[in-house]
């Protein structure tokens, strides 16, 4: 019996990448009124992801209609 985590299935996480984190952030800065549905259709992800990366790796957050850095 092994305590280590066998290999799992499915798809890995590829979406947070420092790529995907650059272009959403050019993105966001180019116009701070985008849509987290027009972002993740440019991107083909999730919008689960696209707002994942935009509050928790950007650090914006939503005021005024526009996603601005806290």
């Amino acid at each position: 019996m092994s305590t280590e985590d066998g290999e799992r299935c499915g798809r890995p996480k590829e979406v947070v990448t420092d790529e995907n984190i650059k272009k959403i952030h050019k993105m966001m800065l180019n116009d701070r009124k985008l849509k987290l549905n027009e972002i993740a259709d440019t991107l083909k992800t999730s919008t689960e992801r696209v707002h994942h990366i935009i509050y928790e790796y950007l650090g914006m957050r939503k005021l005024c209609a526009k996603l601005v850095p806290r």
